[in-house]
Parts: structure tokens; sequence; C-alpha cells
């Protein structure tokens, strides 16, 4: 069901209408939109901001772009002032979270949590204004509980309605495993919001049941239910599911130019999905700019992803070192230099090897995979023998991976 489908028909007044056009951007559900409008019209009254829940678990190290749709809508929120509360889910991490899973989800130990929660609020940093977001680990309240009260919290759903979940219904109808510990997940997710009593949670359009949950099990402990919202979840490059594993992904960690790069790979089709959910410019502004050729409009969305995240000078920047390579065909305006490794065999440094020291591949075996593909270049020429090595003596060498990546390795004569 749709924003537009759920709700009354009534007309907001003056502010509460200009914050519901905010709120209702790219959105998929709003449940319920009649209830939105009163709490708006109560926070406006009575200057108390709602409290937005955002839950994500660390159960990998880095955030891509498709993790910024929901960030970017609760960065409308929070600018807006409502309150932004950040659950960091270091306890459902160790769970695994269902939605969308075919096959049964490795459980992660506390240790590895820790360790991907290192850069993970840091990677968040770069949407949200952390000096005004209430970030709350749920181990704060899932690691008192006895026992006694996991059975109580867990009595408090059939396990009819658990396996009303499409997820469910499709590995059942496979013969693939469900984990009794992947049952809890949606009310561990349910149980955050009665621990912060939020007004309103947001999730991708994957959440919906879980979001559900959490309404529920605040009307069961008295408290008013929280309104649910989501949006939609964006593809990868390739057009499957955006995953680092596909690497068909955006990385929040990636340069201006290789953002702007990866952008310019994207399908024709999706461009006005990603002007609405992954930037603010007007729709009237991207109606116009869709009317035109795809490429400029690329260009322009490709810049303005870049200029979000590194600011707008290297958001120029990489559009003109992308013009510069693939229309003008010329090399980046910079091209880091790197002195040959040290400590090299005496038959030359190993290509994949090479690839990964200079930071052009995050591994040996990722280096091998773009080799064989007939990604990499050294001194312009296409080079697929994944066992080539590179000698310590001769001119500096240019090397390419990818379209994007360059470097100029200094060699002795």
């Amino acid at each position: 069901m749709t924003a537009q489908e759920k709700g009354g028909s009534g007309v907001e007044s003056g502010e509460v209408a200009r914050q519901m056009q905010v709120f209702e951007r790219g959105l998929v559900d709003l449940i319920e939109r009649r209830e939105l409008v009163e709490r708006l019209e109560r926070s406006l009254r009575t200057k108390q901001p709602l409290r937005i829940k955002f839950g994500m678990d660390p159960s990998s190290p880095d955030l891509h772009i498709g993790h910024c749709v929901p960030l970017f809508k609760l960065r409308d929120l929070q600018q807006l002032g409502h309150r932004i509360v950040l659950i960091v889910g270091d306890a459902t991490a160790m769970v695994g979270d269902p939605s969308g899973r075919n096959k049964l989800r490795p459980q992660l130990t506390r240790a590895q949590v820790e360790e991907n929660l290192k850069t993970y609020v840091e990677q968040v940093a770069k949407v949200l204004d952390m000096s005004k977001t209430e970030v709350r680990r749920n181990s704060e309240w899932f690691d008192a509980m006895r026992f006694e009260d996991v059975l109580r919290l867990t009595g408090k759903m059939t396990v009819a309605r658990m396996l009303e979940r499409d997820t469910f219904q499709k590995r059942v109808a496979e013969n693939e495993p469900i984990g009794i510990h992947e049952f809890l997940y949606p009310l561990m997710q349910g149980w955050d919001s009665v621990m912060i009593r939020c007004d309103m949670e947001l999730g991708g359009t994957d959440q919906l049941f879980n979001l559900l949950r959490g309404r529920d099990l605040q009307a069961g402990e008295g408290q008013v239910g929280q309104i649910c919202f989501t949006t939609p979840l964006i593809n990868g490059l390739d057009g499957r599911k955006m995953s680092k594993s596909y690497n068909n992904a955006i990385a929040l960690t990636d340069t201006a130019g290789e953002m702007f790069g990866k952008v310019m790979s994207i399908s024709d089709d999706v461009l006005g999905d990603w002007f609405r959910l992954l930037t603010r410019v007007p729709m009237e502004e991207v109606a116009e700019l869709l009317k035109g050729h795809p490429r400029e409009a690329k260009a322009r969305l490709g810049q303005e992803i870049a200029s979000f995240f590194h600011g707008a000078a290297a958001g120029r920047q990489a559009r003109e070192d992308f013009d510069r390579r693939f229309r003008d065909k010329e090399l980046p305006a910079q091209i880091p230099e790197h002195s040959y490794p040290a400590g090299a065999p005496e038959g030359g440094f190993a290509l994949p090897n090479l690839l990964k020291e200079l930071g052009l591949c995050a591994s040996t075996s990722d280096a091998r995979r773009l080799i064989e593909q007939g990604g990499v270049k050294l001194d312009g020429a296409v080079v697929k023998d994944p066992k080539a090595k590179v000698a310590a003596q001769g001119p500096a060498l240019l090397v390419q991976a990818g379209k994007l990546k360059f470097a100029r390795v200094l060699r002795s004569l």
C-alpha cells in the first residue's frame, strides 16, 4: 500500500502540510497517515519533536549508497527539528535479520560485531548530524534480560503470525531451514521501539513486517503504537541487489571520482528513482533533466552524490576528470605516484600483489578477477594474465585498474 493510499484526505494547514511533503517524498508505506498528521499538529503545538527510530545492524564494516536512502530521509526530518534515535543493533546483529534472506544467515560473534562497529557510526555521520542524534545500543536492554524475560517476549507472538512473513513462506516452500533464533529478530526489533518509546520507525520495504511488530508490542505495553514508514530499496550497478559481495555497490568510503564514475554506469531507467531518493534536487528540475540526454542527467546525478560526500569542489573535479578520461580520452589531472615495493622477488612483483599494494584493488583475489576480465592496463596495454609480473627495473609504469583508478610506479632505471 502506498503512502498516498493509506490515510485520510483532509487538508493540512501551513507547517503541517510543508512537513508532510518532506515526510512523504520517496515513501512506499505510511501506516497511518492520519495519525502522522495528528502527531505533527501536536508536536508543533507543544514544541516537542517526534522521536523517529531507525535501526542499523553492524553486520558488515562498510555502508554503501543503498543504505543512504533511509539516511537521507532521516536527515530531512532531522532538519525539520525532529529527534532521530539511531539504534545500533549490536545484539540483533548476532541474530541476523532474516528479511529478504532465502537461506539461513550465519550468526556473528560479539567480537565480529564490535569490529564492524569501529567504522559504522563514523560512516553514518557522513549523512546525519550526530550531535543531534540519539545513539543507543540495543545490548543495553537485551544484555540485562533474564531467560524468563526472553520467554515472556517470545510469548507475545504466535508461530502462525511469524509464518505469515513472505521470507519464511518462501523458505518453507523451498525446504530451506529456518533457525528458531530467526523468529526472535522481529520481536527484538519491536522491543527496541518499546524501550525508547518512539513515535515513528523508518525502514526499507523489506522491514515492514518488523516495523509492525514494534507497533503491536508498544500497544501491548500500554504505549501509543508507532507510525511505520518505509523507503524503497535500490539495486546495484548491475541491476542486482546492491551488495559489496557482488562488487556492484557505491561505498561511502569511495573517492569522489569513484562515486561519479560508478553513477555513470547505472541503467538509464533508474535515473528518476536515484534522483528522488539520493538527492534533494527539486522533482520539477529532475523532470526537465530526464527530457534531455541520459548522459547529462547521469553527470548531474553523479556530481550531486559526489558533492554531498566530498564537497562541491570535489564533485566538480570528479566530473571534469571523468570528461577528460572518457569524452576527451585524456588521463586524470593528478595520478598518485608510488615507489616500487621494497623486498620484491628477484623475478619481479606479481601483478595481483602490486595492484593490492598500490591500493587499486582490495585484495589479490579481486585483482586476479579484474585482470582476467581485461580490466587492468600497464602503460595503456591490457594485461589478462593473472600470473604476470612487473620488473623492478624500467621507466615509470602507468597502472590502470578498471575505468577509474590509476597509479604511476617509479622503478629503478
